[in-house]
């Protein structure tokens, strides 16, 4: 009987003991696309967020009122489907029991998975959704990037001042929250600005469509001065690739859904030279953006795109919004209302991406550059636009 006594003893210590490290660790959630049509996006974000995660324990964690908290990063794939989106935010709020989640990025799965996250009351912040309704009404939800109602203008201004052009095109993905609101936003501002009937011509296409030549022929035919395309990197290069074989030679303008690593990969030469809106500039970076960077680079082999910095500064505005809670008391519910409570703490914040200020609707007031791809495929900085 004594025997078993001390080996029931013994089971009970290391059973709290357990328990005790698993309360000492801060479990974040990642909903993000790691395969599907944008892979690239997901592997910036994890890449990101594990060299953060990585620095942070190295120091001995977290610190949260003068207590260090490890911290613990669970990656989901949404696959870049809406549909695993919500499935992959309701798996990690219920099964994984996560404090807060980063993601999802595109506003295609941001938009319903913040749904989800704002119903059961758990923290979310997009790195790079610009939709309006991720965050709308949504007080659970937050985001780090900017907003398409200001990036339009932006490339409409832009365009016009650079380009001299007085008509425009557009193409976009109908299937794609981001794109089909942006391409809309940009055809309304362009056309308040030159006059009606300036943009000459308004195509779309599938998200799973490689073919777009009947679109470009359409588009070719109207002679624009430029062509708007504010779709993911992947279908970009397909798009500018077969409009230069087309024989079009005139400008494109793009969006910050341009900015992956992985778009001279797969665009080339054909790219070099095109400009698009985003939200930081790799080349020519200073100071804790040039050191984020460097890092990065040294440790992966590559310059991070803007994913990978969003993603950087969403996960520090959770962290700085876990902190700001003074203490969690291990009661899930609670302490996941405390962190939402200080995320409405942070007026301003210093981003690698930019400084920034959140209104009351947990969206980021700051601005916007303008890149160039230059001869060697790197993302120039041309000009900064500021709200």
């Amino acid at each position: 009987m004594k025997n078993i006594a001390r080996i029931i003893c013994m089971g009970l210590t290391l059973f709290w003991a357990t328990a005790g490290l698993a309360a000492d660790t801060i479990k974040i959630g990642f909903n993000i696309p790691m395969t599907g049509d944008i892979p690239k996006v997901g592997e910036s974000s994890k890449l990101a967020a594990e060299m953060l995660k990585e620095e942070i324990n190295a120091h001995g964690g977290l610190d949260v009122g003068g207590k260090k908290y490890q911290l613990e990063f669970i990656y989901e794939d949404n696959e870049a489907k809406a549909e695993s989106a919500v499935t992959t935010a309701l798996k990690l709020i219920e099964k994984d029991e996560v404090l807060a989640i980063i993601g999802p990025n595109s506003s295609k799965q941001a938009v319903p998975a913040g749904q989800v996250c704002d119903d059961n009351q758990t923290v979310m912040v997009s790195p790079w959704s610009t939709n309006p309704d991720t965050t709308l009404d949504r007080p659970w939800v937050f985001r780090a990037a900017f907003l398409d109602p200001f990036q339009g203008p932006v490339a409409v201004n832009f365009a016009v001042k650079t380009f001299k052009a007085e008509t425009a095109a557009v193409l976009y993905d109908l299937s794609n929250d981001y794109s089909k609101g942006l391409a809309e936003i940009f055809k309304a501002e362009f056309e308040k600005k030159m006059g009606p009937g300036t943009v000459l011509a308004f195509e779309s296409h599938g998200t799973k469509d490689q073919d777009f030549s009947a679109q470009l022929t359409k588009i070719i035919a109207t002679k624009p001065d430029f062509i708007f395309v504010p779709d993911n990197y992947n279908q970009v290069a397909l798009i500018v690739k077969q409009a230069r074989q087309l024989g079009y030679k005139g400008e494109f303008m793009g969006s910050d859904a341009w900015g992956s690593a992985e778009l001279m990969t797969l665009c080339g030469d054909d790219c070099k030279g095109l400009h698009f809106s985003t939200h930081y500039a790799a080349a020519g970076a200073t100071g804790p953006t040039k050191e984020f960077i460097d890092r990065y680079n040294a440790k992966y082999g590559y310059i991070p795109d803007d994913v990978a910095a969003l993603t950087w500064d969403a996960t520090r505005i959770v962290l700085q919004g876990i902190q700001n809670t003074g203490k969690l008391t291990g009661k899930l519910r609670r302490d996941r209302k405390a962190v939402r409570d200080g995320m409405t703490e942070i007026t301003s914040f210093a981003g690698i991406t930019g400084d920034m200020k959140f209104d009351e609707q947990g969206d980021p007031v700051k601005c916007a550059v303008v890149v160039q791809i230059s001869q060697t495929g790197a993302f120039e900085f041309k000009e900064s636009v500021c709200p």
